[in-house]
């Protein structure tokens, strides 16, 4: 959203029913103002240095942006590790990930207002014009109703806010006829079918051509929909209806929204995470601010800015409300239950939840958007960029990261709401990260692992939509941009509406349904913008002393814990919970206090919730303990040097590369190349890292005959042709049932599609070097600096003294399945044809704990936790109270736990659910 989304103003110096026009302006003013306060909190940015990050985002944009239209235009996205297109049903399926690719060109249109607001006015004009001679919207896909609405329709309408603005400006554009418009307009109305449901809310996914529940259509079954997917509709359809005049598009989306409001959980005034569309039960009663629900409280806010109805902005503060009292535990986000908002239903965070820094600052509460943007910032500083979650002590539990720019967002929010040159540093770290370790030769790739450094053949449309216009905002000056951006909001996806739409085509009745939100505290309604007389009290170093605290906090400090502490309580010599860690079935103490748990107070009942739900986590830790981590394979020979890393999954046996040095040289196949039996070119792969295809006999006998013939390390191919990391999960290889110290060389594994860029390097360029890893190296400078120039674009090679080019890594996990990514572990076999492949676990048998999918790596070292300071202090007080019996008849904990059944499967089941 543009700095304009503020509210009723500074303080409570706008009436609650002040004409618009004077509500924008308020909120325009307010963060103005408020960017002043710190200029001489903090050494500023040169303008010299704000330029050249500038420049740096445009030819940044220019790699992605011409590398899409180079090798995958017009496919839906490019897929920069292969350089080609994503075109859906040509490539293997990664599950509802794909159900944003509709065959419509998705990352032209979603990066059309990014191409004016970066001034490349000549390629704005030039790309509407393919979009309207090459996008085809009648095509026979199934999507998604909110990632179509928020990509394909707002990046028409964004399109289009800003072709009218270039064509009244008079120089481009003059053609234009609102063309984009009726494309929109089109695309409305194939998807309004799906609000044909008793609720009002939407199905979650359409068929373009044929609409929804026919035979041809394959969709229309779904019975439940995700909060935001019902409520992120509002902007870009009363845009569409304020554009057009056609009102049924901002009725059905207000509807959508109304239903969402009454049945939220009214004790608590949250909202669950999934919702039937026919009965409006909630499926899922967690509740938090990241996956699942943000933008619709994103979307709340600023359809009040949009259209300035005050309905919008009293459901908001009463959901901030609750959010502020139950979630937020600064600087931690915490998911709870709606019903029992005081205890937390997971423990961990999940990445998409980086946007609510930004949104608290269009609410005008800086101090908890600089505390939680801060814990993340430290979070991206420990890994480079931030994992798709992690847990309350900050652990990597998805180690995933596609690229996602809700943390660009929120740092460039804070940054105009206070001017602390502080967020420019950081948005200096977000652009050397994207180009060091996301930038290949066709693009930027999304991360697999951030711990390795791997990469995933994806480009996803939003980078370019959203990303490059927040880096490039953060840097700019006003006048760096050819139009006010300040008469614009953003959408959830970044395009770009005009605010006077507010004014535009009111035909839509604004009926207030806002009347029985309870015991609400006015004081929130003040609170809609920064007001710098309340928020920066004569301090320069405000936000500096709120971030300082924080500054350690991932690598030498623990948050509270997992569970939220009752301190009040524990000072009235209550004793702490017991914990899952702590707990120890022969001790009749811990037994009592699960018996307790089931059946006591409801406190107890919080208790034993908490405890299963810690049980079940434990468990899951424990066995991811003995897995091993993916490891890396890194092509540093010409012309790569060091830009193509594969992950690779570990063996059980030989070199155990996180303990030893790298193993670093050139490949050679072996032969037979199954290396089943004693190698025939000994001489061929003696000091040389062998390349094995997978099949016909034990992991264990190939890495044997490959280090008899003076094989220094082997790589395992995929004998399965076509097998791919897009589709399959890693598995780590096992030994052979016998002793295999004998084995001394590392041993990794890589699928066909992997295995075959190595392949390919050794026909063209004959000698492939490789590094063998745990984690993927930096590329050497020297060597760097021998590669001859690319050709790849203009823009790059103006800027190649800008741009370090990184390195480059393929994937080996869906990023949308989240549970697939652990290691699939091959277990012993004496079977002597193909036993390797008859080995392999399936991802189903692997998987079939919902809870021990989720990868748990340690962010930091050792640190102290307040729940074991606790711990002491409640033994201090037991051996002191000789009042304290336990030797009471003690209830079989199998029973126990029969009584928890219920609760444990709910834990499962939001577990189970992906981002």
């Amino acid at each position: 959203m543009s700095e304009a989304g503020g509210g009723r103003g500074c303080g409570s110096s706008v009436p609650q029913r002040a004409p618009w026009s004077l509500v924008a302006a308020t909120a325009a003013f307010c963060l103005v103002s408020a960017t002043s306060v710190w200029t001489a909190g903090a050494a500023p940015m040169s303008r010299e240095e704000r330029q050249k990050l500038g420049n740096q985002v445009l030819e940044m944009f220019d790699h992605a942006y011409g590398n899409y239209m180079e090798h995958a235009y017009p496919a839906d996205e490019l897929m920069p590790l292969t350089c080609r297109g994503r075109v859906r049903g040509q490539e293997p399926s990664r599950g509802d990930v794909d159900d944003a690719l509709g065959k419509f060109s998705l990352t032209l249109i979603d990066s059309l207002d990014t191409l004016v607001v970066l001034n490349k006015t000549k390629e704005f004009e030039d790309a509407v014009r393919k979009v309207l001679r090459d996008v085809n919207l009648d095509n026979d896909v199934v999507v998604s109703v909110f990632e179509t609405n928020i990509r394909v329709l707002g990046g028409l309408l964004g399109g289009h806010s800003l072709a009218i603005m270039l064509k009244e400006k008079g120089e481009y554009m003059q053609w234009y006829n609102d063309e984009l418009l009726q494309m929109a307009k089109q695309l409305g109305y194939k998807l309004l079918p799906a609000f044909n449901t008793t609720s009002g809310l939407p199905y979650p996914r359409i068929n373009l051509k044929f609409g929804i529940r026919k035979p041809e259509a394959r969709t229309g079954t779904e019975t439940d929909t995700c909060t935001a997917c019902a409520g992120t509709l509002i902007l870009e359809f009363a845009a569409l209806s304020r554009f057009t005049g056609a009102t049924i598009f901002e009725e059905y989306a207000r509807k959508a929204l109304d239903f969402l409001w009454e049945k939220r959980q009214r004790s608590s005034n949250l909202v669950g995470v999934t919702i039937n569309i026919h009965t409006g039960d909630w499926v899922r009663k967690d509740s938090g601010v990241g996956a699942g629900i943000d933008s619709y409280y994103e979307y709340l806010l600023k359809a009040y800015v949009l259209l300035g109805d005050d309905s919008f902005l009293e459901r908001f503060n009463t959901h901030y409300d609750a959010i502020m009292r139950y979630i937020s535990q600064p600087p931690l986000l915490l998911d709870v239950h709606i019903h029992k908002p005081m205890l937390n239903a997971r423990t961990w965070m999940d990445a998409l939840l980086a946007f609510f820094p930004g949104l608290q600052v269009l609410k005008g509460d800086i101090r908890p958007a600089i505390e939680t943007h801060e814990m993340l910032y430290q979070v991206i500083k420990k890994h480079n960029f931030l994992p798709e979650a992690f847990t309350t002590d900050f652990r990597v539990h998805w180690a995933q990261h596609p690229l996602r720019p809700e943390f660009a967002e929120s740092t460039y929010f804070l940054y105009k709401a206070t001017g602390d040159p502080y967020y420019l540093e950081v948005g200096k770290t977000l652009i050397e990260n994207l180009n060091k370790y996301a930038r290949v030769p066709c693009g930027f790739a999304a991360m697999k692992d951030v711990r390795t450094g791997s990469h995933e053949d994806r480009m996803d449309s939003f980078f370019l939509a959203e990303m490059f216009k927040y880096l490039y905002l953060l840097f700019a000056d006003k006048e760096d941009i050819i139009f006010d951006i300040e008469d614009y909001i953003f959408t959830t996806e970044a395009h770009l509406l005009p605010l006077w739409l507010s004014t535009t085509n009111q035909s839509i009745s604004k009926k207030n349904t806002t009347s029985d939100y309870t015991e609400l505290d006015d004081s929130n309604f003040d609170w809609t913008c920064p007001n710098t007389q309340i928020l920066f009290p004569n301090d320069p170093l405000y936000a500096q002393s709120i971030r300082e605290p924080l500054k350690n906090v991932v690598d030498k400090s623990c948050p509270r814990g997992i569970i939220r502490v009752r301190e009040e309580s524990f000072r009235s010599g209550a004793k702490p919970p017991l914990r899952a860690r702590d707990f120890m079935a022969t001790n009749p103490e811990h037994l009592e206090i699960l018996k307790k748990m089931g059946a006591a107070s409801s406190i107890d009942a919080e208790d034993g919730l908490r405890f299963m739900q810690e049980m079940i986590e434990l468990s899951s830790q424990q066995q991811k303990e003995q897995q091993l981590p993916p490891r890396a394979v890194q092509i540093v020979s010409h012309p790569f040097f060091g830009r193509v890393v594969l992950t690779a999954g570990p063996a059980q046996f030989g070199l155990d590369l996180s303990k030893h040095k790298e193993t670093r040289g050139f490949v050679a196949s072996s032969k037979p190349y199954n290396g089943c039996s004693e190698l025939t070119n000994p001489e061929a792969v003696m000091g040389k890292i062998a390349l094995i295809q997978r099949g016909q006999c034990m992991f264990a006998e190939k890495a044997r005959n490959i280090q008899n013939a003076g094989a220094i390390g082997g790589i395992v191919i995929d004998d399965n042709e076509g097998s791919s990391s897009d589709t399959a999960p890693l598995f780590q290889m096992a030994g052979d049932g016998k002793d295999t110290d004998d084995i001394k060389i590392p041993m990794l594994f890589l699928f066909s599609k992997e295995g075959s860029i190595i392949l390919d390097a050794i026909r063209e360029y004959e000698e492939v070097e490789v590094l063998l890893s745990d984690k993927a190296k930096d590329r050497d400078p020297d060597l760097e600096s021998e590669e001859q120039p690319s050709s790849e674009n203009a823009s790059q090679d103006q800027s190649a003294e800008q741009v370090t080019p990184s390195s480059q890594e393929v994937d080996l996990v869906d990023q949308e399945s989240p549970e697939e990514s652990s290691l699939n572990s091959e277990p012993e076999s004496s079977s002597p044809a193909d036993t390797d492949n008859a080995a392999s676990v399936s991802a189903s048998e692997q998987n079939s704990n919902p809870m021990e999918n989720h990868e748990t790596t340690s962010l930091d070292g050792e640190c102290t936790d307040l729940d074991n300071q606790l711990q002491e202090q409640s033994e201090t007080e037991e051996d002191s109270n000789p009042n304290v019996s336990w030797g009471k008849k003690v209830q079989p904990i199998d029973s126990i736990l029969a009584d928890w059944n219920e609760d444990i499967e709910a834990f499962e089941m939001m577990e189970k659910d992906e981002l």
